[in-house]
């Protein structure tokens, strides 16, 4: 489905994406999980062509994402809320969205029943455009549209953002039941990793841009190792920033001399007249 080779991208000196070869076939369920700065939307945005790599190439289905733009009709994003528009209600922004992929309004209407719990009664008829929504609104109306012509890509940076615990719990069944019964390769990002675990049976870690590792999760077997990674990594972080303040207490070389100097050397009283 994906294959990615020999990918780079760098923000001034600081390398965003560095991976040599990594592979997503059809079907997967991948959740990237890193610490903020990994580079899990950069590496997004690389896969959907939003930038332009300093060096290598992303294929989808052959397709190199550069050079041809067939992969977009069957692929399905939400990154952040910059993907909305936002002065159409998301009425007429499911239809606009359909008709972009040949749906008719009926269609559309079909296809937004599975998500009727999702959406609460907080989305539809509520007659106001999507920049007045919440963010969690927001959220979902995003979601949705990025579902909504069945994808066989599909590519959620951050979904349970600013979602409730019962949306974010609906939002985990609909991803799941829409990999199985789709056979749709979905890729995810996020920081819960309680989240990414309980949804993704494959989960890459990324460090500093590079994909450090392909974890097979099993029931919920990479959860451990997801954990005392990230607690080794607070660990060192700790350690770093002591040592740094030790460093920087500590007193330099020639400020010690002469503090030295100046606590040895005795202070001789002033004679007085007729003292030797």
């Amino acid at each position: 489905m994906i294959n990615i080779n020999n990918l780079q991208k760098n923000f001034g000196q600081k390398k965003a994406v560095d991976i040599e070869k990594y592979t997503i076939n059809q079907g997967d369920m991948l959740g990237l999980v890193g610490n903020n700065g990994a580079g899990k939307t950069t590496l997004f945005r690389l896969i959907l062509d939003l930038l332009q790599a300093d060096q290598g190439n992303v294929t989808i289905n052959d397709i190199d994402v550069c050079k041809n733009e067939d992969w977009k009709q069957f692929t399905g994003a939400f990154i952040d809320d910059g993907f909305l528009i936002d002065y159409l209600t998301p009425e007429e922004y499911f239809y606009f969205i359909g008709k972009m992929y040949g749906l008719k309004k009926e269609e559309v209407d079909e296809r937004l029943l599975p998500f009727e719990r999702f959406m609460n009664n907080e989305v539809i008829g509520q007659k106001k455009f999507i920049r007045n929504f919440s963010a969690g609104n927001k959220q979902k109306i995003g979601i949705i549209s990025a579902m909504l012509h069945h994808p066989q890509l599909l590519i959620l940076d951050e979904p349970f953002n600013f979602l409730d615990p019962s949306s974010q719990s609906i939002i985990k069944h609909l991803l799941k039941k829409y990999n199985e019964e789709h056979h749709a390769t979905v890729i995810i990002s996020s920081h819960n990793l309680n989240h990414t675990v309980d949804v993704c049976p494959r989960i890459a870690l990324l460090e500093n841009g590079v994909i450090i590792r392909d974890i097979q999760n099993e029931n919920n077997s990479a959860e451990k190792e997801l954990e005392d990674y990230f607690n080794i990594r607070v660990e060192e972080e700790i350690e770093e920033e002591l040592a740094e303040a030790v460093i920087e207490e500590t007193p330099a070389p020639e400020t010690i001399v002469e503090e030295t100097i100046v606590e040895e050397t005795v202070v001789q009283p002033e004679k007085k007249e007729g003292q030797e």
